[in-house]
């Protein structure tokens, strides 16, 4: 196992310098859901939610996050994204009606993505939460991972 790369020689958190990294394309899929209750799925497939196209809203709120997460992880590096794409399922056969969340990510450039496709995932559930809480407060948002990463040193990862 390699050790972590955002501490110094003196275990002191920083930045990685990726400055002698070649720019390469990097690309990052993630992944994740929100389960919830009939009615309130009904209600985002239907359009009709109070506060408007739920899915719609959270595409957008995704894209704008992952533009974004150098802002909110610490020492993330500021990436010119050259994709984002936000895409949902939904789902009301087996366990629990859910709307999954897939974010597909792309930079050239000295560092991967990976990060900032898990920003777009979690931010666009937070968005459907936020948006259908007022009906359904026992929404779970579950399952946030990384499905495949592409480009740089290591080259590809797919999860198994």
């Amino acid at each position: 196992m390699s050790s972590l790369t955002h501490f110094d020689a003196q275990g002191q958190a920083h930045m990685v310098d990726v400055a002698a990294k070649p720019a390469t394309h990097r690309v990052a899929v993630a992944t994740g859901r929100i389960e919830m209750q009939p009615a309130t799925l009904a209600l985002i497939e239907s359009g009709t939610a109070k506060k408007g196209d739920v899915l719609g809203i959270a595409r957008v709120a995704g894209i704008q996050a992952a533009k974004k997460t150098s802002d909110l992880i610490p020492l993330c590096h500021p990436l010119a994204l050259t994709r984002v794409a936000v895409a949902f399922a939904i789902a009301d056969a087996g366990a629990a009606p859910q709307v999954a969340c897939t974010a597909t990510v792309e930079t050239v450039g000295p560092t991967g993505v990976e990060m900032e496709a898990l920003t777009a995932v979690q931010v666009a559930l937070l968005t459907i939460y936020d948006m259908c809480k007022a009906v359904d407060r026992g929404m779970r948002i579950t399952d946030v991972h990384v499905l495949e990463k592409h480009g740089g040193k290591s080259g590809s990862w797919v999860a198994g």
